[in-house]
Parts: C-alpha cells; structure tokens; sequence
C-alpha cells in the first residue's frame, strides 16, 4: 500500500472518529429522550459517509493547495518589500474569499428575506437580491479591511489584545445605537465570515507573513486575523443597518 493511499486512509479514519459524538448525540436523544427510531436511517447513514469523505478530500485540499498558496504569496511579498502591494493583496484577499463564502451567502439571502417579511425592504425579488448584495459586499469589505489591519499589526509587531480590546468596546458601542433588526445579523455576520474558504488562505497568509519577516515569532505573530476576520463584520454591516 502506497504512502500516499495510507495517508488518505488514515484521514477517512479521522474524519469517522470526528463524526463520531455527532452520531452519539443525535441517537441518545432520538432513542432515549425522545424514544422514536430514527428515520430514514439508510439516508443518514449514507449521508455520513458522504460527509466524511468530503471532509478527508477537503482537508487533503488544504494541505495541497491553499495552506501552500497563501504561505508562499506571503513570503513572495515579503521577499518584494513593497507595503503598499502586500496591504492591497491583504485587503484583496480578505474581499475576494469572503464574497465567495457559501455561508454568508446563505445567511444574507435569508436575512433579506426575513426583511422583507419584516416589511423593512419591499418584498420584490430585486429588492431582495439587492439587500443581499449590499450585506455580502459590506461584510467581504470588513473583512478585507480587518486583514489589512492584521498584516499591519504582524509588520509592526503591534500586541493583538488591545486592538481587540478596542474592537469589541466600538461593537458595544455601536449595539446601543445600531437598529435592533440589524443587530442579530450582525453578530452572526462576524462567525459566517470565517468558514471554509477564508479561514486556510488567511491562516496561511498570518503563518507565512511571521515566518517570513526577522524577529515575529509565527506562534506569536502568526496567527490573530481569523480574530479580526471575526471582529469587523459586526461593526460594518450595524454601521449597513444604520445607513441602509
């Protein structure tokens, strides 16, 4: 058996032994709480295998593709020694990978929808598709604004508690004023931006940045965007609510 075939094995294993305490609580309370067989019990089974072969052929993906991309464009920008194209890459790829998100897609058609129902926009579908629109690109450029700050913070060595600290003191602030429609989705802005796709290509960028650059240690340094990633959404789109 080829290494290649034993790493995928083992990665297939892994992904079952993930799943595992899912299965295990879904099947207490279906069979023990709430005492009912479980339905369409081929489905889900099948399902789960489906899940944990995707799981293995994406985290194989990640290791071949994306963590080496974002690590060597990062040394690659580092060796150049602009600022200015590293920051421009920095704001790109925070935009870029976050308009792609598939769960913020998700979520902004589903807000726009729940704001039509609300009767905060018409319930048109141009007016849905618009409102959508407007709440990806604001949350994709919040995001691209937060990796800007966190590739500058990486550079200066700057401590990454009290730009956080800061954040988080300008999301309560904003939460006082801020519409109470907009609020919730907000909030959840900030957690479906770091998902599938942003979260290994800015990883590796932080990790390839410190590594890169003389006295960051990656430990240290390296990592944090996701953080920022998280932070700014919540400010922007309440800032959205308010204008918008």
């Amino acid at each position: 058996m080829s290494s290649k075939l034993i790493r995928y094995v083992a990665s297939l294993f892994g992904s079952f032994r993930d799943l595992v305490p899912i299965i295990v609580v879904i099947g207490f309370f279906q069979l023990v709480v709430i005492r009912q067989p479980i339905p369409n019990i081929g489905n889900i089974l099948a399902g789960a295998l489906l899940v944990a072969i995707g799981l293995s052929l994406f985290i194989r993906g990640l290791e071949m593709g994306l963590f080496p991309i974002g690590e060597s464009m990062a040394y690659a920008f580092a060796r150049k020694g602009s600022l200015t194209w590293l920051l421009l890459f920095a704001f790109a790829l925070g935009f870029g990978t976050t308009v792609a998100e598939p769960a913020l897609i998700a979520v902004a058609g589903k807000a726009a929808m729940i704001a039509a129902q609300a009767g905060v926009i018409d319930s048109t579908a141009d007016a849905q598709s618009s409102y959508a629109l407007g709440l990806r690109l604001t949350v994709a450029v919040s995001v691209g604004f937060a990796i800007v700050v966190g590739v500058y913070r990486i550079l200066k060595g700057w401590p990454i508690q009290y730009l956080i600290i800061a954040g988080y003191c300008g999301v309560v602030i904003m939460t006082i004023f801020a519409p109470e429609e907009i609020i919730g989705i907000a909030y959840d802005s900030g957690g479906v931006t770091t998902s599938t796709i942003t979260v290994p290509l800015v990883t590796a960028l932080g990790v390839g940045l410190a590594s890169s650059i003389k006295g960051r240690n990656p430990m240290i340094d390296g990592f944090g965007l996701i953080a920022f990633a998280s932070l700014t959404p919540m400010i922007f789109v309440m800032a959205y609510g308010m204008l918008v």
